[in-house]
């Protein structure tokens, strides 16, 4: 997130993934903040979450958003 203020602790949100050759990657609609790239086997299932963390540092400001994520597996 590039600005103070597009987001805020508790906010439901949802996301638009992304496709690399490698790698997916969410987009927080619309366009306010972006994934690292996340391997293939950590992709999102849930596509709505909520904010759970904002945090600024000198790169800029970092956003935690938690997912309702089905259990994958047995």
């Amino acid at each position: 997130m590039e600005r103070p203020g597009l987001l805020s602790v508790g906010q439901k949100i949802t996301v638009t993934e992304g496709l690399l050759p490698s790698n997916y990657y969410y987009i927080i609609d619309p366009a306010l903040a972006m994934s690292p790239n996340v391997p293939f086997r950590s992709r999102l299932l849930s596509r709505e979450g909520v904010v759970a963390d904002i945090v600024e540092n000198a790169r800029g400001f970092y956003v935690t958003a938690e997912f309702d994520e089905p259990e994958v597996g047995g």
